[in-house]
């Protein structure tokens, strides 16, 4: 996730009367798709009704790039109720994430298996044919 400033999100939205709120919920929800989330297309968003679905599906999204740590249910109620202060909170965890949370864990390569290289000794005489 990318670490975007929280006082930005917020002031950004409210210069814009709403607008950097929707370009927010795009780039994030790209972000969370990358990272395995189901979450549909975004021209949901401006279709009546299927929008709350879509908001519903974003939840889920938060909730499955945070491992659990929020909700699905609290995500769609700060979004739905507070909005451009549950974008803020929102944006926060994914800060979190994108210092080394628990999503960049799940998606970060495993480590190599160690080699065993025997040991040589250098003054160890060698036939020679």
């Amino acid at each position: 996730m990318k670490k975007r400033s929280v006082v930005g999100v917020f002031l950004l939205t409210l210069i814009t009367f709403g607008i950097y709120g929707i370009v927010w919920n795009v780039k994030t929800k790209g972000e969370m798709v990358k990272l395995g989330a189901d979450i549909p297309t975004s021209w949901l968003i401006i279709v009546p009704i299927a929008n709350i679905y879509w908001l519903w599906k974003y939840c889920v999204g938060v909730e499955k790039v945070t491992n659990g740590k929020t909700s699905g249910a609290l995500a769609f109620i700060l979004l739905w109720l507070l909005g451009v202060i549950g974008m803020m909170v929102i944006q926060s965890e994914f800060n979190n994430l994108a210092a080394g949370g628990t999503a960049n864990e799940a998606v970060a390569a495993p480590a190599p298996a160690p080699v065993n290289v025997p040991e040589s000794t250098p003054n160890t005489p060698t036939p020679e044919s």
